[in-house]
């Protein structure tokens, strides 16, 4: 797995840039003028809207959004938030869930050796730290994904010490009775995306390997 910084804290990196980016990966991977590639990077605070996003879900104070071909809803991306996009061939036949399911697994097992538990939540793409005494269930890694030519675009957010209050002006993808969180937040101190990007890219090369995958929760 070919592994590419675009940008950290300070050089946040503009949406609209990344896609660009992105598309121009995509299609050096699909012509096998690049092997898999994952794209790490922090965005400059932005909302992003997938194809399933409904109108009431949208900014409740005109900030704007930016309408994208992945599947999924409205979420936030920004400073303080790993982003990761894994552009990688699929095995024949296609099977989305289990590359979704593999993005969930990596961020498990991060989340694990940072000393936070989290799991799957049935009916819900991401990865979960389950309600307790501190409030409801609360999503701290978001996954939306889109296949063309077999090769995966966009992927997963990760939230180590961002700003939540973004959470405030819209619906989270979609979700009316759950929250959002942090590894900072939840651990109770600072963690910051360079804290957990050594331990992602530990772990990217099993995006790409196809393996069984049980479905917890």
């Amino acid at each position: 797995m070919r592994i590419e910084h675009v940008g950290f804290d300070p050089d946040y990196v503009d949406y609209q840039q990344a896609w660009d980016h992105q598309r121009e990966v995509h299609a050096k991977v699909v012509s096998g003028e690049l092997p898999d590639t994952i794209l790490l990077l922090e965005h400059a605070a932005v909302y992003t809207a997938g194809k399933r996003t409904e109108d009431e879900e949208r900014p409740t104070d005109g900030t704007p959004v930016i309408d994208v071909d992945r599947g999924g809803k409205i979420t936030w991306h920004g400073p303080g938030q790993l982003v990761g996009y894994p552009i990688v061939h699929l095995p024949s036949p296609v099977d989305v869930v289990a590359h979704v399911r593999r993005l969930e697994d990596l961020l498990i097992e991060v989340c694990a050796e940072m000393g936070v538990h989290t799991t799957r939540v049935e009916g819900r793409s991401g990865v979960w730290v389950l309600a307790d005494h501190r409030g409801p269930d609360r999503k701290i890694g978001a996954i939306g994904i889109r296949v063309s030519h077999d090769v995966t675009m966009h992927g997963f957010s990760f939230n180590a010490d961002c700003d939540l209050s973004w959470a405030d002006a819209i619906i989270p993808c979609g979700i009316v009775d759950a929250g959002v969180t942090s590894l900072s937040i939840e651990l109770g101190r600072p963690v910051t995306v360079q804290d957990v990007l050594p331990l992602v890219e530990a772990r990217v090369s099993r995006i790409s390997t196809p393996a069984p995958v049980a479905i917890i929760g």
